[in-house]
């Protein structure tokens, strides 16, 4: 939190209130381009080592800087880097046994002068590997103290009172997300990892796969090239997909009906269309796609297509299931 004297000034406009968030933020990505930068990548790096190590990141503050502390821990396990969360008050009352040697500690405190903090530093000193402090003054007593000290300084609050933490917690919170994310880009974390930690609420269903919404089994609809067409109807009909596949013996994929093929048959052979066999009339080249892929993607390809269902295939091009656009209706994306 900045120390600049109160003021009489008038009260800024709402609107001013989110500009001078705004502009520490700029002035925080303008210390991580230039005089933070070795800084930050330093304390990446210590976070790294420890999580190689299968050490774990602990963060801690208190006040509004804990409310902070609590979404930088967040952050930092949903991503895929474990981390947990330090009440300071309750650390001297027995929660200090959750510290383990090896731990890296991240301390958030504006001034760097938190009591609460200095009277756990000998302790943290002496159980965690390394200290990481967010400080708006790193020559602060836990400045000093840490092996990395992060520039998290405003150069005054939003409050028009200069004293609610305001600017300053936006920053830390900024901060925190950065270096999560950095955490995340230095690991190689991917789409598919994220999806394995959010597999509920809203999120979860855009990360859900092919592979959790496809009819498989007796579910699959299947006939053989040379299924006469009445089974081929009843198949379609029993199934309810409005298609059915097309495979050989081994379940390889040879192509697909749809209601549409059906359609145009009766309006090209009449009263004939029943003499024909499914590999008479099937498309031989239907568009497919892999377990893996996430749902979202495969409704993104069926609205490009126009198409309402997709084979899925696995290797050697056999049928492993179905996915129909009603699946992705569950997941409320359509």
């Amino acid at each position: 939190m900045s120390d600049a004297p109160l003021t009489n000034a008038p009260s800024p406009s709402p609107a001013e209130f989110v500009r001078i968030e705004a502009r520490a933020l700029l002035e925080l990505a303008m210390r991580m381009d230039g005089p933070m930068f070795e800084a930050f990548t330093r304390a990446v790096d210590l976070l790294l080592e420890a999580i190689s190590r299968r050490d774990r990141i602990v963060v801690t503050g208190i006040g509004k800087s804990g409310l902070i502390a609590r979404k930088i821990v967040a952050t930092l396990c949903s991503t895929g880097s474990p981390a947990y969360y330090l009440h300071p008050a309750e650390a001297v009352h027995g929660d200090l046994g959750m510290l383990s040697h090896g731990d890296t500690v991240i301390l958030l405190s504006a001034s760097g002068e938190t009591e609460e903090l200095l009277r756990l530093l000998p302790l943290l000193k002496r159980l965690a590997d390394k200290l990481i402090t967010f400080t708006g003054n790193p020559s602060s007593t836990l400045g000093r103290a840490s092996d990395v000290a992060l520039d998290a300084s405003v150069s005054c609050e939003a409050c028009p009172n200069n004293l609610a933490p305001t600017a300053s917690t936006t920053v830390m919170l900024a901060l925190g997300d950065a270096l999560a994310l950095e955490l995340s880009r230095r690991r190689g974390w991917r789409p598919e990892d994220f999806a394995e930690l959010h597999p509920g609420g809203r999120l979860g269903k855009r990360l859900a796969r092919v592979r959790e919404l496809m009819h498989t089994g007796d579910a699959m609809p299947r006939v053989q090239v040379s299924t006469p067409m009445p089974q081929v109807i009843y198949e379609m009909s029993r199934k309810k997909l409005g298609m059915t596949t097309v495979v050989d013996a081994n379940g390889t994929l040879l192509g697909m009906i749809s209601d549409g093929d059906l359609r145009r048959l009766l309006e090209r052979d009449g009263g004939h269309a029943l003499d024909h066999t499914a590999g008479e009339i099937m498309n031989p080249h239907p568009l497919t796609i892999e377990a893996e892929v996430f749902a979202s993607s495969a409704l993104a390809l069926m609205e490009e297509k126009k198409i309402t269902s997709l084979i899925v295939t696995g290797l050697e091009k056999r049928a492993e299931g179905v996915l129909h656009l009603h699946d992705l209706w569950t997941l409320e994306l359509i």
